[in-house]
Formats: structure tokens, C-alpha cells, sequence
């Protein structure tokens, strides 16, 4: 089937299978991997990307769920190689250690971070609630996030 997706700005037209997932036309169509997939059942928030601005598990979606819609990814942050305000402060806080949970947790909070307000911990919390984590223990991102947000 034939699909026409914006991502990052850039408009695709493609055609896809018609079960092929909105996370697998992101890594291996357009070769965007920053989006991980981690259970691929919805379950840990790795694939999470921005549709149409608002946060969704793209190992849930059908690539063809996305036509003539607006995709975000990670790779989006940060397109000059400029870091993004979190992604810096992940990095100076030490928010992330393997890295692979790092691109959902940017792109769930990355609406919050950027309405401007700033945040505070529980705020922080609530939004990552459905993203999982091995390796931080959380608090590292938490307190990563809040200061960006005072920044």
C-alpha cells in the first residue's frame, strides 16, 4: 500500500506492506534507529516516538496508521548535532547508562519539556511512568529533566 509520512519534516512516499509496523519503517526503511524496539508489545516505552505531537509506541501502530501524519523521532532532537536541552542534561546528570530506554524517555518527555513550564519531580515521574528503565534507577532522569526544565 502506499504511504505518505512525514518524519522529522521530511515527507515520504512509500509503499509499504500493510502490516508492516510504524517502528519497522522507521529503522529499516528509512534507517531512523534511533527508535528502539524493546518487548515489541507496548510494554517498555524503547519505541516511543511523537505522532502528530503526542507520544505513542510505534511497535503498536501500522506503518500505515500514519498516513498523511506527522512523525517525530529521536533523531529529530538533535538534527544539526547540536544536543537537545535533555539530552544534554541526561548527559551531565548521568540519566542514562546502556542507552537503550534513552530515546523513549526523550521523545514521552520531550512535549512536557518544551511547553516551557517548568517541571517538577512527580510531573517528571508521571510522564515516564510507562517507560522502563534497567540501568538508572530513575532519579538520575528525574533530576536531569527538572533542571533542564529550570534552565
Amino acid at each position: 500500500m502506499r504511504v505518505s509520512i512525514e518524519v522529522n519534516g521530511a515527507v515520504h512516499d512509500l509503499d509499504v506492506p500493510a502490516r508492516l509496523l510504524l517502528a519497522d519503517l522507521l529503522r529499516d526503511r528509512l534507517g531512523l534507529t534511533g527508535t528502539k524496539i524493546g518487548c515489541a508489545m507496548g510494554a517498555c516505552g524503547a519505541c516511543t516516538v511523537l505522532f502528530d505531537g503526542a507520544p505513542v509506541r510505534s511497535c503498536l501502530m501500522l506503518a500505515a496508521q500514519a498516513r498523511g501524519r506527522s512523525v517525530r523521532t529521536v533523531e529529530d532532537l538533535a538534527p544539526d548535532g547540536e544536543l537537545h536541552p535533555l539530552q544534554r542534561a541526561l548527559q551531565e546528570h548521568h540519566g542514562l547508562q546502556c542507552g537503550y530506554c534513552t530515546p523513549g524517555m526523550l521523545m514521552s518527555l520531550a512535549p512536557l519539556f518544551e511547553s516551557g513550564e517548568p517541571l517538577d519531580p512527580q510531573t517528571v515521574r508521571e510522564t515516564i511512568a510507562g517507560n522502563l528503565c534497567r540501568c538508572t534507577g530513575y532519579e538520575t532522569i528525574v533530576d536531569a529533566v527538572v533542571e533542564a526544565s529550570r534552565r
